[in-house]
């Protein structure tokens, strides 16, 4: 048996306890697989497990790993996007939750029309103010969102966090409830409906329901460590 295999039952069982805890219905929570740095048989492992939605956080890596999966699964650009990579984006992704400032969002909403696609995205916010991660301060998150909610070939869904990783989890939830509450006031400045709160990762994705969430992105918990050492980097989507 698989680590994977072994492991998805209890994360499934710990989600759903989560959401008793905070009574919310069955299923009412997307699961991510995160396959970074794991192999396409890893992708294919997920899609077999009905894990239909497969999370990268570069895309250099979803271009080696989609085509051996054909058309199966929704893919979701968890991490950073560079300017650079933009027009490899409407091929490969489903979803990008990374989005933190006009320029990029025009360029991916230009290059998505080339593509005859229209993404689904998701806007950055940094509660914490960290200044290794990306995002924009949650005063400045109405004043986006408007703009994006403009371009024609995006559709914007909610909002997105990395939360800082504290050993003692409870720590994340003064964040997710931020969060929270700064989707909330946005709906509320903008009239704009914004579901999707992405938040929530392997070590923390308990607290991140709890509080909200909607979507977590889970990698270590489900397939074990990264295949090969990672340099810690302020990008990262998922453990």
């Amino acid at each position: 048996m698989s680590f994977f295999s072994e492991n998805l039952p209890k994360v499934q069982a710990r989600i759903e306890a989560a959401l008793r805890r905070s009574n919310r219905p069955p299923g009412s929570v997307t699961l991510i697989a995160v396959t970074k740095t794991h192999t396409p048989d890893v992708v294919r492992e997920a899609l077999a497990a009905g894990l239909d939605q497969i999370g990268e956080n570069k895309v250099q890596e979803a271009r080696a790993k989609k085509p051996e999966a054909g058309d199966r699964g929704v893919w979701h650009l968890i991490g950073h996007l560079q300017h650079n990579k933009v027009k490899y984006v409407p091929p490969l992704f489903d979803w990008v939750h990374s989005i933190d400032s006009l320029g990029l969002a025009r360029d991916l909403s230009d290059r998505a029309r080339e593509d005859g696609r229209r993404l689904k995205i998701l806007l950055q916010i940094n509660p914490a103010g960290e200044s290794t991660k990306f995002g924009v301060p949650p005063d400045q998150a109405s004043a986006l969102a408007e703009q994006l909610n403009k371009l024609p070939n995006l559709e914007l869904r909610g909002v997105m966090m990395l939360a800082p990783y504290y050993l003692e989890v409870e720590r994340t939830r003064p964040l997710f409830a931020q969060l929270r509450e700064t989707r909330d006031r946005v709906e509320k400045e903008t009239g704009l409906a914004l579901p999707e709160l992405s938040m929530g990762m392997s070590h923390d994705f308990e607290v991140a329901i709890e509080e909200g969430a909607t979507i977590i992105r889970l990698g270590t918990v489900l397939f074990g460590p990264r295949v090969r050492a990672a340099k810690a980097t302020h990008d990262e989507g998922a453990e």
